[in-house]
């Protein structure tokens, strides 16, 4: 009976009959098939939320070591929270420039930070000081 298989050609050009040890792996030039993942045919479940933890001080059982870390966070955030309210200063007093074409009035700077126009003044006094340092610490 004839081979059903039709030849394939080797490297050398010549031909020699397709049998299964050449079909399990794909020879030099055969296109590699992928696979494409199963389609979804329902929505997984969602998980239970987690409950909120706040730097995981939560599950500190001893006192000492609790106290120790919530004061590190609270330094911490002490901070930069002082950080932060430098660059507020710092942004106050360059929106506030006279050389500036848009400069701001410190109402204006309140109005736009939630601020009283009293503190608005103050931040802006407090951002030119912390500005005047910066320029003398560069040069």
């Amino acid at each position: 009976m004839p081979d059903r298989h039709s030849p394939v050609s080797g490297q050398s050009g010549q031909h020699s009959p397709s049998g299964p040890a050449e079909s399990a792996a794909p020879g030099p030039g055969t296109p590699v098939r992928r696979l494409r993942p199963a389609q979804l045919l329902f929505e997984p479940q969602a998980d239970e939320p987690e409950p909120e933890r706040f730097f995981d001080l939560e599950s500190i059982d001893d006192p000492s070591e609790l106290l120790r870390r919530s004061t590190e966070l609270t330094l911490a955030f002490r901070v930069a929270a002082e950080r932060a309210t430098d660059f507020q200063a710092i942004a106050a007093a360059q929106l506030a420039d006279t050389r500036r074409f848009d400069a701001l009035s410190p109402v204006e700077i309140a109005d736009r930070a939630d601020w009283t126009p009293d503190y608005a003044a103050r931040m802006v006094e407090y951002g030119r000081t912390l500005l005047r340092q910066q320029a003398v610490g560069e040069h």
